[in-house]
């Protein structure tokens, strides 16, 4: 397990302590809770999303509709393939710079029960976005490094 893997774990653990607690100090305890828990729970939330949304450009476990690009022949499938990872770097550029400007926007902005700025879950965002666009490029550039006119374990009569 890399880093990533280990935060996502973290940071899934974390809500699910937190949701407990406010569960336990609520029901349990009639008490209210320490900290606002359900905005801390927001906040780790937004920062599962965005990390696991990286995780599935890391392990190309995105939903993908290859079942025609596979039909085309290897130079027109390379072509296709280029043409996705430039329309989604864009995007994703575009992305990272429009959710840095909202983190820049609302980092003054003071959550009630934490106290924590609302940068904090906004930034998310940001980093979300930036291993999205390095997992994305590491992953093109592997394939495009890769030999896939070579027979593999698949395609290898038997």
């Amino acid at each position: 397990m890399g880093p990533l893997e280990w935060v996502l774990c973290a940071v899934l653990v974390g809500i699910v302590a937190t949701t407990f607690a406010q569960v336990i100090f609520r029901f349990v305890f009639e008490w209210a809770p320490p900290i606002d828990t359900e905005e801390l729970a927001k906040i780790m939330f937004m920062w599962l999303a965005a990390l696991g949304a990286a995780y599935g450009f890391k392990t190309n476990s995105h939903f993908a509709l290859n079942f025609l690009t596979k039909k085309l022949p290897s130079g027109a499938r390379k072509s296709v393939a280029a043409l996705v990872v430039l329309t989604m770097a864009i995007f994703l550029v575009a992305f990272i710079y429009y959710s840095a400007l909202y983190t820049w926007d609302v980092r003054s902005t003071i959550g009630p029960g934490t106290g924590l700025s609302k940068s904090v879950s906004a930034s998310s965002m940001v980093v979300g976005g930036v291993l999205m666009l390095y997992y994305m490029l590491k992953s093109y550039l592997a394939d495009l490094r890769s030999t896939p006119d070579a027979p593999t374990a698949e395609t290898e009569p038997s």
